[in-house]
């Protein structure tokens, strides 16, 4: 073997990784659950009976469309629901929403709606499944402001799942890169790049983007918001990530196909690039899967306390806060849905990251 080959990385490949998460019966859940998110929120348009931006305030806070197979009589049909009409019950002093039996509205497969562009690329008007008016279908109800929560549900998920994958575009290559070139150069140069990053670990994560969410302009859109909240919390992220990766590249330079590279007159740029930073992949790949749900209850966090995207777009976290009084809480629990779809996602991005470390992580391999 050439003295300057790079040597195979430590742990397990991508065969292996695939290997394990197929025969472990809690990462296949946990892969299955997140690939079943990431399809449902990237097909929303097809998925949710209507957009994120349709209301309706005679149906506000309406319950859950009930879905019938049968009839009073009980004879079975294809699946239908009954007509929803708001009413204002004098007695108990709030609106009700009884159903006219008399008369059935089936659901319809691949019907007319709002148009819409799917992916961005192909315009229609095709949704998987809804109702003729005058009736309507809201699996989860509605709002205060009469919008359909299973669809806001879906389109929400598309900023939450990505969120965390877009900060970590940003600040996992800066980590990296930060951390090679301390380790590598060591001395005053490691001394003092290692200074900077603990007083960015210093600052309080939570405070420092509540004093950015306060003195952002009401006027952005909430895409600007996005991209703000995304930058925010990518510039706060990377400092953790390049101390441990400094660690690694110290061991790292001190071994002999690194000697022989510098004994070859290769340029120190080119060693750390290429013979030293590859090395660090396996911790790189299990860091990224770990700190995704990080990133996700930040920005749930963050919209929970109306300092990151704003209605009326939505994300998991700004749904989750209509569901914050106990009322909601105890008449229409329903509302809760947000909470338990990032309980879900986070839970299985904790089980997937675990599952990958033990298979990349050389001492977990040999502790089984």
């Amino acid at each position: 073997m050439s003295p300057t080959r790079t040597p195979p990385h430590t742990g397990g490949g991508f065969k292996a990784v695939c290997h394990r998460l197929w025969h472990d019966h809690a990462a296949r859940w946990a892969v299955a659950v997140l690939l079943f998110l990431y399809a449902a929120v990237a097909l929303a348009d097809v998925i949710a009976p209507v957009g994120p931006y349709w209301r309706d305030r005679s149906t506000a806070n309406a319950p859950p469309t009930a879905v019938y197979v049968r009839d009073a009589q009980g004879r079975f049909h294809w699946p239908f629901v009954l007509k929803q009409t708001r009413v204002f019950h004098e007695e108990s002093l709030e609106y009700l929403y009884p159903v006219d039996p008399t008369v059935r509205y089936s659901l319809k497969l691949g019907i007319k709606g709002e148009p819409y562009a799917l992916l961005g690329l192909f315009q229609s008007d095709c949704h998987l499944v809804n109702v003729d008016a005058p009736a309507s279908l809201h699996l989860l109800g509605t709002d205060m402001n009469g919008r359909d929560i299973f669809s806001r549900l879906l389109f929400g998920g598309r900023i939450s799942l990505t969120i965390g994958f877009l900060s970590l575009l940003v600040a996992f290559p800066i980590g990296l890169i930060y951390g090679g070139i301390a380790g590598f150069a060591g001395g005053w140069v490691d001394s003092l790049m290692m200074r900077f990053a603990e007083i960015l670990m210093s600052i309080p994560s939570l405070y420092l983007l509540l004093t950015l969410a306060t003195i952002i302009p009401a006027s952005l859109s909430s895409t600007e918001r996005f991209a703000l909240v995304v930058i925010s919390l990518a510039l706060i992220g990377w400092a953790g990530l390049s101390r441990v990766v400094r660690g690694l590249v110290l061991s790292i330079k001190q071994q002999e196909f690194v000697e022989a590279s510098r004994a070859l007159g290769q340029r120190p740029w080119v060693i750390l690039t290429r013979h030293i930073l590859p090395q660090t992949w396996s911790f790189v790949v299990v860091a990224v899967t770990l700190s995704v749900p990080g990133y996700l209850l930040m920005e749930s966090g963050l919209s929970f306390l109306g300092l990151g995207i704003q209605q009326p777009d939505a994300s998991w976290g700004n749904l989750l806060k209509e569901a914050q009084t106990l009322t909601n809480v105890l008449y229409r629990p329903w509302m809760l849905a947000p909470g338990l779809l990032i309980f879900a996602a986070v839970l299985a991005f904790n089980i997937l990251g675990d599952t990958v470390r033990d298979v990349l992580d050389p001492k977990s391999q040999a502790r089984t």
